[in-house]
Parts: C-alpha cells; sequence; structure tokens
C-alpha cells in the first residue's frame, strides 16, 4: 500500500502542494471578499450601528480565514521546494482538511496517502 517509487512520488507531491495552494488562494479571496463587502453593506445600510457591527464582523471573520489560509499556502510552497519542514506542515494541513467536508476531506485523505509513503521522507532530504 505505501509503495509509491520516487517517479510517482514526483507526481504526486506537486499535486498536493498545488491543490493546497489554490485551496487557500480561493479562502484568501474569500477573505478579502468579506473583508470589503460586509463594512460596504453596513455603510449603504444608513445605520451607523448596524455599519459599525457588519465592519467588526467582516474584519474578524476574514482576518480569521486569512490566517487558517497561510498554513496551506506554506505548505504548498514547502512541498514544491521539497522541503522538510513543508512535508509536516502539509501532514497537519491534511489533517485539518480532513474536517472540511466534502472536497476538504478527499483533498486530506490524497494529501495523507502521499505524505506518508515509505519513500516520502527520502524524497525530501
Amino acid at each position: 500500500m505505501n509503495s509509491l517509487t520516487r517517479e510517482q512520488l514526483e507526481q504526486h507531491v506537486p499535486i498536493v502542494a498545488w491543490l493546497n495552494i489554490v485551496g487557500s488562494i480561493l479562502v484568501l479571496l474569500i477573505a478579502v471578499f468579506l473583508l470589503i463587502l460586509l463594512p460596504g453593506v453596513g455603510v449603504l445600510s444608513g445605520d451607523r450601528q448596524a455599519a459599525g457591527i457588519l465592519a467588526i464582523v467582516g474584519v474578524s471573520v476574514g482576518v480569521f480565514m486569512a490566517v487558517l489560509a497561510l498554513p496551506g499556502l506554506l505548505a504548498g510552497i514547502g512541498l514544491l521546494k521539497r522541503k522538510n519542514w513543508g512535508r509536516v506542515l502539509g501532514i497537519v494541513v491534511g489533517f485539518l482538511n480532513l474536517l472540511n467536508f466534502p472536497i476538504g476531506t478527499i483533498i486530506g485523505v490524497y494529501t495523507l496517502w502521499v505524505l506518508f509513503q515509505e519513500s516520502a521522507p527520502l524524497y525530501f532530504e
């Protein structure tokens, strides 16, 4: 089961890296959208209290989502550069992705399958 060759890892690791990078960029885009949209809706409502609350919620949720996206982005970059820390961070992000049903679960399982191969530590040295 855990018997991918080095050549197979050379195919799978970049796929895992790009899945993490693209997923993180999508989350960052949603974060920026919320940072702009919610305060804007509050201002358009004309209600000062609503504007203040939506600004706080928009900034809080946007920053929170951006912080959640950074580990996946860093893991993807580390995997592309074949750094051992990228593999370790990729494993952590893979486990966290398991909670993001259904797409994140599929990506998490694939990430863990690739990064837990017996030949993976040698690939990242």
